[in-house]
């Protein structure tokens, strides 16, 4: 195994009726900003519910960020959060609102041109320079609820990139599972797609001595082959809800990665995707992740066999023929959840985006992606033609 620290300050408070806890959890004497996305809290009564747990606070609201949350958007917050003199900001949503609120949280006393914050992907480690912050879950997906990363969209240049670091963990997440019984079909289906790649993001490199790492990885995988096409069906079923809400953040709180390589190249081709042509963020991982393991199948396929093997249960004479069913049972089980695997699908102006991508790589200095940095800027563009 490679060496490792794990660090993870979260409190994560599971299960059925936990947003009764709110008013315990928030440091007494708050005063709160209330973050959220489009207003479908409101729909759900999770708005009505976190104003009745924090009764007896002083809140502002700030509500309108975006899926994607946009760098101009989070800035109008940040002045509000300096204007109000706020101590504490409250994520309730989604990946995208957490994701904001990190950026918020760590914007707000950033000395300096903040755009550089995304541009130099700063990380923000002094907990006394940012605003804590917690969380209610409402969406399942990102794992952004238990970890320190956030990814913003520039909305002026069309970038989508990331910041972090050991400050941006969430004081505490309330994640209920009871919650997505009013999601639609849609956001479910991106949820399950989301928490999945990013098990093969820290899976699916070479074979390596971090056995029960890949166990772990694997028991995830399994999880969601099996509930994933059921939970979008029936959310309301609590079994299914609370193992897809778990399996979502146990994806990403940093746990599976520690001791194994990792890729991420098929997350950072995919923003781009999602940048430039406003592509939800899962439905780009699923055009991206096939292609790339096409094109990366000789420095995969070890991996993509055992991966075979062990979750869909391939068999075949060789390494490289479980490898081919590995990735055609993986196309199999995006096309299950709703995602459609070709670019062509999502927009028809698809033929200039892989130069597009290479030309903005290579601006970035990002000449080498992947486990091994052996995912080049040509390998880049073969992958993306590949998903047109």
């Amino acid at each position: 195994m490679l060496n490792f620290e794990l660090y993870n300050p979260t409190n994560y408070v599971f299960g059925k009726d936990q947003m009764q806890k709110l008013a315990t959890l928030v440091p007494k004497g708050s005063k709160i900003l209330l973050a959220y996305g489009g207003g479908s809290i409101f729909k759900n009564n999770v708005h009505a519910q976190v104003i009745k747990y924090l009764d007896g606070f002083e809140i502002i609201e700030f509500g309108g960020i975006e899926p994607n949350p946009r760098f101009e958007t989070l800035m109008n917050a940040v002045e509000i959060v300096k204007k109000e003199k706020i101590t504490f900001i409250l994520a309730v949503g989604g990946g995208s609102v957490i994701d904001g609120v990190k950026f918020i949280s760590g914007a707000t006393h950033y000395e300096g041109n903040h755009m550089d914050i995304l541009k130099n992907r700063v990380l923000f480690t002094d907990l006394s320079k940012v605003i804590p912050f917690g969380v209610v879950l409402t969406l399942p997906a990102t794992g952004s609820e238990m970890n320190s990363g956030s990814v913003v969209t520039i909305e002026a240049t069309k970038e989508k990139l990331v910041l972090g670091g050991s400050a941006l963990f969430p004081k505490f997440s309330i994640c209920d599972p009871t919650v997505i019984a009013s999601l639609p079909k849609r956001q479910l289906e991106n949820g399950v797609v989301d928490a999945y790649t990013h098990v093969m993001e820290q899976y699916l490199t070479y074979p390596h001595d971090a056995i029960l790492q890949d166990r772990i990885a694997e028991s995830i995988l399994q999880t969601l082959v099996e509930i994933g096409p059921s939970v979008v069906e029936n959310p309301t079923d609590y079994k299914l809800a609370s193992n897809f809400m778990w399996c979502a953040t146990m994806a990403l709180n940093g746990l599976i990665q520690k001791g194994v390589p990792s890729d991420w190249a098929t997350h950072m081709i995919g923003h781009e995707l999602t940048a430039l042509y406003e592509i939800d963020h899962a439905r780009t991982l699923a055009v991206i992740a096939p292609s790339l393991y096409k094109v990366m199948f000789e420095t995969k396929k070890d991996k993509l066999a055992q991966y075979g093997e062990r979750i869909f249960n391939v068999s075949g004479k060789s390494v490289e023929e479980k490898a081919e069913q590995a990735i055609e049972k993986t196309i199999e089980f995006l096309h299950k959840m709703g995602m459609q695997t070709k670019l062509s699908d999502y927009t028809p102006d698809y033929e200039k985006t892989a130069d597009f991508i290479v030309n903005r790589f290579q601006e970035r200095k990002w000449v080498a992606l992947g486990e091994k940095q052996n995912i080049t800027l040509e390998k880049v563009k073969e992958i993306v033609e590949m998903s047109y």
